[in-house]
């Protein structure tokens, strides 16, 4: 991995690109010939993770410099791919349609949100960071505020929003292991972190990165062909984002026709469909909207994980020019979303379609392939609750983190395809995983063992320290999302509002506000963390919600707390000194070097 290879990269992927497409030609070609659907599905994803892990195990690296940041080398372009297949998780790929099939239109304030917050990275973050020269956002603050203290609150906030984070990705790798391999959800969670491990353990940031750029090119073409294909069979052309409209009018019909009304009977880890798929609704509805928008707009400019992609990049031009291309390489699948949710749902219930399944006997609905395949992992249920032979609307149960991974199976395409989406899922899923490992892995290496504990460890040291953190939080996080205790969804919409809690006003402050001293960022953090954290429980466990804000904002509780706290502390104590004012005036000068510079 040397500077030969980043002048080739455009062949480099180019070539891999090549032959992954040439990996799925082989797929149809082995299914025409009679190979079975499991065969296919094992063999996609073990393919894919081999890939992955060969890159991790080329990318090894002993260098600090390598290992925490990718040598600071890595051109905008492949920064803006592997920052977006950190950024497209399990919840994005996986969760993300299943919630606005399941949701409706409220749904969409996740795509608002997550896009959106890349316009608060780019003008407020990212570029200034860059400039800062630090390994890590705890680093950051430490460095910008002063003291062991300040780094270790923002190491503790750091680490509870990154591993909540990851164990939504790791239960998103556990899920598409389940049906893959056809093993239980428990089993597919451990195979779907040894695939994670592999990726990032030897090689840092620099086989993350790597990884994530052959990952993105996986998952884009995964999430892009089966909506494609199906707005194609349902008439819509093969470029249903400005055409689909018609299928969300029709859907609307047929959901008045069908009636939604409350599931009688609720099975346990399933949903079943009581939200209409366009109604957009006024007063809290628009409330809620924008207050979920909101957090996960400043959760975004506030997540560690993301932040640290800048890092990598070889100028603070070059930090602004791969937020730009993040943001293209997101829109590309977050534009695809909302047509896979819908389509999707047409194939299930529109009776002029054959893959319809509402109104139609329940021996004959439970007689297919795909019905079978998933309740047999525990993902979908069918329940005939009057008794009348026939499939209602509110007898059809699906977990919501299964739409994208079922439809290929739902509109009949062939099994390839669904082997195509499994890698894909896992693709998102790993991709970040690695990502928010590597996050807390190299937070506590650097910012507590390296800054505080042990000040004269060596290099080696260092990174032992690093990869055995990386297994031990890894094994947690897996253990955690065995358990399930909410859905994909929902833990990221946690993480999101722990990190813009206690996170977002420190650091957009850190840059923007010279006068912000220690006292006040350790206030904003400790007070915006602590608010939030409290707020989340009290809901949780059966509080009435203050002005609609659930569980999936309680960042809205967290962040005002944290900016009046820091605010008010900071005025109430003495002003940093002069020369801590003289850094914070240099970080927001485009040119020049880098404070930290490289004795770091």
């Amino acid at each position: 991995m040397n500077g030969s290879f980043i002048q080739n990269l455009g062949r480099v992927y180019g070539l891999y690109t090549g032959g992954f497409l040439v990996f799925i030609l082989l797929m149809a070609i082995l299914e025409q010939m009679g190979v079975s659907a499991a065969t296919i599905g094992i063999l996609f994803v073990a393919f894919t993770i081999a890939i992955y892990a060969l890159i991790g195990w080329l990318s090894r690296t002993m260098q600090v410099d390598a290992y925490y940041v990718a040598g600071r080398e890595v051109p905008a372009v492949y920064n803006g791919m592997a920052t977006a297949a950190d950024w497209m998780s399990g919840a994005s790929f996986v969760a993300l349609a299943g919630g606005i099939y399941f949701g409706g239109y409220g749904y969409m304030a996740f795509i608002v949100g997550w896009t959106g917050g890349y316009v608060l990275v780019n003008s407020l973050m990212a570029p200034y960071l860059r400039k800062f020269g630090c390994y890590t956002v705890p680093d950051f603050i430490g460095t910008r505020y002063g003291g062991n203290l300040a780094r270790f609150v923002a190491v503790v906030i750091l680490v509870v929003a990154s591993f909540t984070y990851v164990t939504a990705q790791i239960n998103a790798s556990g899920t598409i292991a389940a049906r893959a391999l056809q093993i239980p959800f428990s089993y597919g969670v451990w195979f779907g972190l040894l695939g994670i491990l592999l990726c990032s353990m030897l090689g840092g940031m620099r086989a993350v990165t790597w990884t994530q750029v052959a990952q993105y090119i996986v998952l884009i073409i995964a999430y892009v062909v089966p909506v494609v294909w199906m707005s194609n069979a349902q008439g819509f052309g093969i470029i249903p984002h400005f055409s689909y409209g018609d299928a969300v009018h029709r859907i609307a019909e047929l959901e008045a026709e069908y009636g939604l009304v409350k599931a009688a009977e609720a099975i346990p880890g399933v949903a079943v469909l009581t939200t209409p798929h366009n109604a957009p609704g006024g007063g809290m509805d628009s409330w809620k909207f924008v207050t979920l928008a909101i957090c996960m707009m400043a959760g975004t400019a506030s997540l560690p994980h993301i932040l640290m992609r800048y890092f990598t990049t070889p100028s603070v031009r070059a930090a602004r020019k791969s937020v730009a291309w993040s943001l293209l390489f997101i829109f590309l699948l977050y534009f695809t979303a909302p047509a896979l949710a819908t389509l999707t749902k047409l194939q299930l219930l529109d009776p002029t379609l054959p893959t319809a399944i509402i109104g139609h006997s329940i021996d004959e609905v439970m007689a297919l392939p795909w019905i079978q395949n998933w309740s047999a992992v525990g993902m979908l249920a069918v329940s005939d609750q009057n008794g009348d032979g026939l499939l209602q609307l509110n007898e059809f149960f699906m977990r919501p983190d299964i739409v994208v991974l079922a439809t290929p199976e739902i509109a009949g395409l062939p099994y390839v395809i669904s082997g195509l989406v499994a890698a894909g899922g896992m693709a998102a899923a790993m991709s970040t995983a690695d990502g928010l490992l590597l996050a807390i892995a190299n937070a506590l290496s650097h910012d507590l063992y390296y800054k505080i504990i042990d000040p004269k460890a060596d290099t080696a040291v260092r990174l032992i320290v690093a990869r055995v953190l990386l297994v031990v939080i890894g094994a947690a996080a897996a253990l955690i999302a065995t358990l399930q205790l909410t859905g994909i969804l929902g833990a990221v919409a946690w993480a999101f509002c722990f990190a813009c809690s206690g996170l977002f006003f420190p650091l957009v402050l850190g840059v923007w506000w010279k006068r912000a001293n220690t006292q006040g960022a350790l206030a904003g953090m400790i007070v915006g963390f602590l608010a939030g954290s409290a707020y989340l429980y009290y809901v949780y466990n059966g509080g009435a919600p203050w002005l609609g804000i659930d569980h999936l904002r309680f960042g809205m509780i967290g962040m005002p707390a944290s900016l009046i706290a820091m605010v008010v502390v900071t005025l109430m104590t003495p002003a940093p000194d002069e020369e801590t004012q003289r850094m914070v005036d240099e970080v927001r000068l485009p040119s020049g070097e880098t404070i930290l510079g490289s004795t770091h």
